[in-house]
């Protein structure tokens, strides 16, 4: 037993004292031998990224694809719905059209003007139990008033304002992610990066927030295209409630920003989004 461990011990030592060579006097073979084993540690891991598990919430190319996929197959398949089917409820199939493409354009829009910051969140899926449950809600109301009122379900004028909405919404949104390029974030950044500009070209010269403006109405006319009463009203509530607190709040680190170029900026240029000034 003591021969073994006395073996083991001179094994660790004589690994120690390479390691120990390696790092203090490396030659050609120890720089080689270094490099080969690195690299073999990054196949491991590209390895592991791509042949790992499927919809686990990870930024890999395999939930990337599959993201997108099945965000065409609903986006398709909603605009069929809407369109080819006779018997079917045309405002449900443009709905979801309408959410599988916003998804789809939040990644679309960030690969091509802000690359550095795409990661499988840019899709926007995972956003919140609150957007989830906001959708949820919206769903069963339609399912309900569908089954206890069918008469409300007919395509008329209001459904053709709420896909209006949703679609001006929709071009505002991914409109202002164009302009502000790597300027634009999905999250409040409390730092000012050294090219961090306050951008006022494009459609940031015509409002304030344009992504917020988009987000707003394209929200307002979802629930018009469903022709969901009750939703529409809760979300114009909470909708108001939401923006007023964050817009006060990105406004504040954009003052810490830009301090008169941005008061200046502000002054000139409204919301457009009813009540938040």
């Amino acid at each position: 037993m003591t021969s073994a461990t006395t073996s083991i011990d001179e094994e660790e030592s004589s690994k120690t004292s390479r390691i120990h060579v390696i790092r203090s006097t490396p030659n050609r073979a120890d720089i080689e031998e270094l490099t080969a084993y690195h690299e073999f540690l990054s196949y491991q891991e590209q390895q592991k990224r791509c042949f790992g598990r499927i919809l686990d919430g990870e930024n890999t190319p395999q939930n990337i694809s599959l993201y997108g996929f099945l965000l065409g197959i609903v986006c398709g398949g909603g605009l069929v719905f809407g369109i080819k089917v006779p018997t079917a409820l045309p405002q449900l199939g443009y709905f979801l059209c309408a959410l599988a493409l916003f998804h789809f354009l939040e990644y679309l829009a960030t690969a091509l003007y802000n690359p550095r910051k795409l990661t499988l969140d840019s899709y926007l899926i995972n956003h919140s139990a609150h957007y989830h449950a906001a959708h949820a809600v919206s769903f069963l109301e339609f399912s309900i008033e569908c089954y206890l009122f069918p008469s409300w379900r007919k395509f008329g004028w209001i459904n053709v304002v709420g896909l209006c909405l949703v679609i001006l919404g929709q071009l505002a949104r991914t409109t202002a992610m164009m302009s502000a390029k790597s300027n634009f974030s999905h999250r409040i950044v409390d730092y000012k990066a050294p090219d961090h500009q306050l951008v006022q070209h494009g459609i940031y010269s015509l409002m304030r927030h344009p992504s917020y403006f988009g987000f707003y109405w394209w929200a307002v006319g979802v629930q018009c295209l469903l022709f969901n009463p009750i939703c529409l009203m809760l979300f114009v509530f909470y909708l108001h409630r939401f923006f007023s607190e964050r817009i006060s709040y990105e406004e504040y680190t954009l003052l810490r920003f830009f301090g008169d170029e941005w008061t200046s900026y502000k002054t000139r240029t409204p919301t457009w989004m009813p009540f938040i000034e």
